[in-house]
């Protein structure tokens, strides 16, 4: 019997794999949540102990039942946060309800509106502003104001004895405290919340910009494919030809051109059969981990192949490491090449050198005008216009080293441009060195 491959993952990775956005952040705000209920805690716990110092205070065990039940609904919130999100913002803001309620429930035993500590009541509503729907802030924010105003009408005493100069000096020191754990827990709680929410946003805006970069590229790619579809079959047909012609005429002058012609339909096959294989590893994301030389000498033969005459200098010094490479990738650096050998017919060097760790740079350099000023630090970020084609070129070659987890880089001086391909180490890039995946 065939056990189902869910079955083999744990239960967590299963269950994180069902969690919508909503719950993801509820899961991550749970754990502030919890520190600042916490931090609520300690600071009731260290009032009624500092009031009981100078006082007798009249609910002095109800006041410290109640923290403990503050401190029991708060662990069961963070359990039921951590490990079963809620699916949705209801639940988060009748927590924060059961906070009001909590919180005034104590002021009610410890002197009501006249607790200096009363101002605790804004941190549940400025939390709820972060978190829940502005129409449930809204409603809690109600709340707090009719927990406020009932500890206004109903009163209890704080002591049954009279101590007026004690209550007031207590007073002016709590208001300071109030303060001052008030700005604390809304720096830390809110303003962490606050961060992590700008932080989502920012992933957000960079995922939304790397969908529209690969639509594009999609769009590219099915056009090649077509292309490469509908060139086939005059290819073929050409090379027929050229058989016929070569029997048909059978001229040593003619038959040089001919075997001219027969190379260039190969290399233009040849090229055809690896944009077929690069479509087919692009789709099945196959990358193979081969070391730094024996993957630039790939490139060096691929090069002489395409520009014999070429005046490409290569290193012959080689870090050891290896690298995840592809047949897109292969075609990326050819691109450049292309791009350098364009604007600069007389000299183009190639190097490859180690970077930071676990990254390896590999330098295309030449003595050409150089790239637009507009895409000196972010070559290749969109699709820009060019008489030789460069644009799309070289907007396709930085989308191929971005997706294997590499940058592309470009340096442009009095001496011409220098193009940087940061690539990720085999082991860094989640690769078996040993191996093709």
């Amino acid at each position: 019997m065939k056990i189902p491959r869910c079955r083999l993952l744990p239960a967590r990775i299963l269950a994180m794999e069902w969690l919508t956005h909503s719950q993801t952040g509820f899961q991550q705000a749970a754990r502030y949540l919890l520190g600042m209920r916490l931090a609520l805690i300690g600071l009731l716990l260290v009032a009624v102990a500092v009031a009981e110092a100078v006082i007798s205070l009249a609910h002095r065990a109800e006041a410290l039942i109640l923290c403990l039940l503050y401190g029991i609904f708060a662990t069961l919130c963070w359990l039921w946060f951590t490990r079963k999100p809620p699916h949705s913002p209801i639940s988060v803001s009748v927590g924060l309800a059961a906070d009001l309620a909590l919180i005034g429930g104590w002021l009610f035993l410890t002197g009501g509106y006249t607790n200096p500590l009363v101002s605790l009541l804004l941190l549940p509503i400025a939390v709820a502003i972060i978190l829940v729907p502005l129409r449930q802030s809204i409603i809690l924010a109600l709340v707090g104001i009719g927990v406020y105003t009932a500890l206004v009408i109903w009163q209890t005493p704080i002591t049954h004895e009279h101590h007026e100069a004690n209550l007031a000096q207590l007073h002016l020191a709590g208001m300071w405290v109030t303060f001052a754990m008030t700005a604390a827990i809304l720096l830390l709680v809110v303003g962490a919340l606050a961060q992590r929410l700008r932080l989502q946003q920012e992933q957000l805006s960079s995922i939304r910009e790397t969908r529209l970069r690969d639509e594009q590229i999609i769009a590219l790619g099915l056009s090649a494919a077509a292309v490469a579809h509908r060139l086939g079959t005059p290819l073929n047909t050409m090379t027929l030809l050229v058989g016929e012609v070569r029997s048909a005429f059978p001229d040593p002058d003619l038959a040089e051109d001919l075997s001219l012609m027969e190379q260039q339909l190969a290399i233009c096959s040849k090229h055809l059969q690896q944009l077929s294989r690069a479509a087919v590893q692009a789709k099945t994301a196959q990358t193979e981990a081969l070391p730094v030389q024996e993957w630039v000498e790939r490139l060096r033969e691929s090069a002489t192949l395409l520009w014999p005459a070429a005046p490409i200098e290569w290193s012959e010094k080689f870090p050891e490491s290896k690298v995840a490479v592809d047949a897109t990738l292969d075609q990326a650096i050819l691109n450049l090449l292309a791009n350098a050998l364009t604007a600069s017919p007389s000299w183009v060097a190639v190097s490859v050198r180690n970077a930071v760790q676990g990254h390896v740079e590999l330098v295309v350099e030449d003595h050409g005008d150089g790239l637009e000023d507009a895409f000196q630090n972010s070559p290749g970020e969109q699709i820009v216009g060019s008489e030789n084609g460069m644009g799309v070129g070289l907007f396709l070659t930085n989308a191929t080293i971005q997706r294997l987890g590499g940058t592309l880089k470009a340096r442009v001086d009095q001496h011409g441009t220098t193009m940087i391909i940061d690539l990720p180490e085999a082991r860094f890039a989640g690769l078996d060195t040993g191996s093709n995946q």
